[in-house]
């Protein structure tokens, strides 16, 4: 697994299109997320993993990063080979890169 940070990965999805993976609870990803990502909460990764390509480069997002960390290991387990950590989170994001997002 990867980690980039929000600024690193703004510039990588100027050229890449991997799957942003937002692993927050429905409550965290209503209030804020980056737009394009997809939405399965950490708790559901596991009855729905079939939904997830393990030949797709994966972005996993959460609120600071520990739990996007969590599932990337998860997911590399599995099978998944191409697993980048948003390092700082969601929260990273907002500070770095889009001021304009709300935080929490």
């Amino acid at each position: 697994m990867r980690d980039m940070s929000p600024l690193e990965l703004n510039s990588y999805l100027e050229t890449a299109t991997p799957l942003l993976l937002d692993v927050r609870e429905p409550q965290e990803y209503a209030h804020c997320h980056i737009e394009g990502s997809v939405h399965i909460p950490m708790n559901d990764i596991a009855s729905r993993l079939a939904e997830l390509d393990p030949d797709q480069e994966i972005v996993v997002i959460c609120h600071h990063g520990i739990r996007s960390r969590m599932v990337g290991d998860f997911l590399e387990r599995q099978g998944f080979a191409d697993i980048v950590n948003l390092r700082g989170g969601i929260d990273a994001w907002a500070r770095e890169v889009a001021p304009e997002m709300p935080r929490y």
